[in-house]
């Protein structure tokens, strides 16, 4: 039952990134392909990475075409109903703060089972969570967005930590899994809310120019 219902959660993470890479397709200005590029970009491609890393090949993606079949399906459908998708953009991003939680706590409980240690569960979880967004800004020649003052990767690590202390602590898998989940959903949307973002750098004399 617990690996069910992690399918469906991960099918569901899958759709809502996809989503978010499509509309960033969309918004790029890009031709059909390259808004199914960005879906399956943003859906797929962090979890691709993170299972190279991890050693878990070949890939969930390519043993489950499901994943890349979803992918493929919702850039069609933001293709042609960007503009009623795009203006509904504050429930996507409800979505995709789920989603985010769904894949660090997964790829945490994966690097888990393989046997990788804490560190290495912590960047399984990060990676899977925010690789296919960082990837989706590189294509689009931009600064990631986790790495600026989104308060999003960070999230993710706090969330992954979690898991790590309540692995520790002996706590079930559900059990570790659903509170990871929610503590990393509900911390971004509080940061998305209050407008939580970490200190950006700042070069000498910055402030005087100001």
């Amino acid at each position: 039952m617990h690996s069910e219902w992690i399918y469906v959660l991960d099918i569901f993470g899958t759709v809502i990134f996809a989503i978010t890479g499509a509309v960033k397709g969309v918004r790029n200005r890009l031709d059909f392909l390259g808004v199914i590029v960005f879906a399956i970009t943003v859906g797929c491609a962090g979890g691709m990475v993170r299972d190279c890393l991890i050693g878990a090949t070949p890939v969930a993606s390519f043993l489950n075409t499901s994943y890349l079949v979803a992918c493929i399906i919702t850039g069609v459908f933001v293709f042609f109903l960007a503009p009623w998708i795009v203006g509904r953009w504050r429930i996507i991003l409800i979505c995709d703060a789920i989603g985010l939680g769904v894949f660090t706590a997964l790829g945490a409980e994966k690097a888990m089972s393989l046997g990788i240690g804490p560190v290495g569960q912590i960047f399984a979880g990060v990676i899977g969570a925010v690789g296919g967004g960082v990837l989706r800004d590189v294509f689009s020649k931009e600064v990631p967005a986790v790495l600026t003052s989104d308060f999003y990767a960070s999230a993710s690590i706090i969330g992954a930590v979690i898991f790590v202390i309540l692995n520790k602590l002996n706590v079930q898998e559900p059990i570790n899994f659903t509170i990871t989940m929610v503590f990393i959903t509900l911390l971004r949307l509080c940061a998305m809310h209050y407008h939580i973002h970490l200190p950006v750098a700042r070069m000498v004399g910055e402030e005087k120019r100001k």
